[in-house]
């Protein structure tokens, strides 16, 4: 299924610790790795570059078939080979619980089902974005491989003698039924270096990285429709949670392009604020109250470093340094240029201030209060939306061409305002700007209710200074509280945007020019907020028939990426999408609420 070398973005599974996330394809090679932290440089990049990127390879010598699946409701990968002679099962995890906070460690146990089968291994470590000179040293059952501050120890059992050559080592080997061989990479930062682990504490940590899983994902408390989708979502998205400090990750790679050759290429490895309220939301119906509170606490730190201004995105530790350069790299099926950093961050997009406001909102009517810093910078920024809502920002898509008047973003500082108030009401924030925030709010929904709708279209429409395009981004007015359920207006704009934006369960964000080549796939969280304000609206077996197509949009193995080509099913764009997964358990928890 390769093209030039590059497995197709649907044919990827992610596996995870909580530190970092690796991408296995079907084809049984780990083609992405940053490490030891998911902001980290890459360790394999294939990905991104099939000749220099890097990778570790695990497949059977010749022709096979390959199934997989998630073992249970876990993030432990099994792919079975199937070839003429027999049958084999790999199964791969990045475990979690390791003592050293310094390095990841990858196994992959391999067993045999039936038959004999030969199978052939390839680890390829190219350090620093293959930019680092690899040293290789190693004896009969391990190999240590060293570049740019990082370093890799390799140990097989069962696996073949190690052939060490230029900057990769490899084996061949046999299974029959009934044998097994085992395989580890620690992957970290060399000072100290990686300690060797024995065979049998490869397999316990193995173990009980499967129990783990298996008792997270059994705590949670979703029972409602689509109940396999919701728990494979949140176990996508804990895999997105940076442990340490609670952020959630928008996806796990960069640069994986929305348009197949084009220059739509960005680095995801951040937490984006646009995320916040859907994501607490999320966290708090699937009874992950540590994970939602972490991720306030992450919040409420990283806002208060630039308060009361705030970025749109900050990296996983919470610093707002996301400085973007470009990398040497040929990219993923010549898609280019491939970046690290994202300079979107300093971009004002005013709807960030809602999303923040939304997020406090959501988190007190939880029942969780509100630490006294966040208190007075609750209030700062709703002064703040009072004196800048006027001005034309980029939009929540972070476009690149000069700003606009865009709707979503002062339906977010509509939201800022009225949740500001209610949060004061309730002495929840100081209070003292109270009428400000009531008089410039209603002056907020005055501009958008006569600015930015269309009666000709009979729609809200993409900005005040595009009266004839439309954005998916106008239905999160249903979901996130600025239009009542009820709205005729936003009834109206649900059926226009599905009209003109969608094609069966695809739906665009936008069909407007914004000054980049090519045009991008259907985004697919819009497929899951259609559903959401199906819901809301009371729609429910309209909004049960466009979720469950949605849902089959993903890939074999329940994961999403940011978007989709509707003429292929090819997924475009950095996976697996964070504001993908948050919305599909938001349109599922939204259905089960209205149900």
């Amino acid at each position: 299924m390769r093209v030039g070398g590059y497995a197709p973005i649907e044919d990827y599974a992610a596996i995870g610790d909580g530190r970092t996330i690796a991408l296995v394809a079907r084809d049984g090679s780990v083609d992405w790795l940053p490490a030891p932290e998911l902001s980290s440089p890459s360790v394999f990049a294939a990905i991104l570059d099939a000749e220099r990127g890097g990778r570790f390879a695990l497949a059977p010598v010749g022709l096979f078939d390959a199934e997989r699946r998630y073992r249970g409701d876990t993030n432990v990968l099994e792919t079975t080979f199937t070839t003429s002679s027999g049958v084999v099962r790999v199964a791969d995890a990045l475990v979690l619980g390791e003592a050293s906070e310094r390095h990841r460690r990858l196994v992959r146990r391999v067993e045999g089902l039936a038959g004999e089968v030969a199978l052939e291994w390839q680890i390829d470590p190219r350090f620093d974005f293959s930019r680092a000179d690899v040293e290789l040293s190693g004896d009969e059952t391990s190999t240590r491989a060293r570049g740019g501050g990082v370093e890799l120890l390799a140990q097989t059992w069962n696996a073949g003698k190690p052939a060490r050559r230029a900057e990769c080592v490899s084996g061949r080997f046999s299974l029959a039924l009934g044998e097994s061989a085992d395989l580890v990479a620690a992957v970290g930062l060399d000072d100290p270096p990686a300690n060797p682990t024995t065979r049998d504490d490869a397999a316990r940590t193995f173990d009980d990285t499967h129990a783990a899983w298996e008792s997270w994902s059994g705590e949670l408390a979703y029972e409602g429709p689509f109940r396999e989708a919701v728990v494979r979502s949140a176990l996508a998205l804990k895999l997105l949670v940076h442990e340490p400090a609670g952020s959630i990750a928008a996806a796990a790679t960069t640069s994986l392009p929305e348009v197949i050759g084009g220059i739509r290429n960005w680095d995801y490895r951040y937490s984006w604020i646009r995320d916040a309220s859907l994501a607490l939301d999320a966290l708090l119906e699937l009874g992950c109250v540590d994970e939602a509170s972490r991720f306030f606490t992450w919040l409420e730190s990283s806002c208060h470093d630039t308060a009361p201004e705030l970025q749109i995105l900050y990296t996983l530790d919470g610093s707002g340094d996301t400085d973007e350069a470009e990398l040497d790299l040929t990219g993923h099926r010549g898609s280019r240029p491939v970046r690290t950093g994202n300079n979107a961050a300093t971009q004002l997009q005013l709807g960030v201030y809602g999303d923040v406001l939304q997020t406090a909102w959501l988190y007190g009517r939880r029942g969780h209060a509100l630490g006294e810093q966040m208190r007075g910078l609750l209030a700062q920024i709703a002064d703040l939306v009072c004196e800048i809502w006027r001005r034309p920002d980029r939009g929540i898509w972070e476009v690149r061409h000069d700003p606009r008047q865009f709707t979503h973003s002062k339906m977010m500082c509509a939201i800022a305002l009225d949740r500001a108030c209610d949060l004061a009401e309730r002495d929840e924030i100081p209070g003292g700007g109270i009428d400000r925030w009531r008089r410039e709010g209603a002056a907020v929904r005055s501009f958008v209710e006569t600015s930015c709708w269309s009666d000709d279209h009979a729609s809200y429409v993409r900005s005040a200074d595009e009266p004839d395009d439309l954005d998916a981004s106008l239905l999160l007015s249903g979901i996130l509280g600025y239009s009542a359920p009820g709205d005729e207006r936003l009834a109206a704009t649900l059926a226009i945007v599905r009209r003109d934006l969608g094609e069966g369960p695809y739906v665009y964000r936008y069909h407007t020019e914004d000054s980049l080549a090519g045009r991008e796939g259907a985004f697919l969280a819009c497929s899951f907020w259609v559903a959401t304000v199906l819901a809301r609206m009371g729609r429910l077996d309209a909004a049960a028939e466009a979720l469950e197509a949605a849902l089959g949009l993903g890939n074999d193995v329940g994961l999403f990426s940011e978007e989709i080509d509707p003429s292929s099913g090819a997924f475009l764009g950095n996976f697996p999408q964070a504001f993908t997964h948050l919305a599909l358990v938001n349109a599922a928890v939204t259905l089960a609420r209205r149900a």
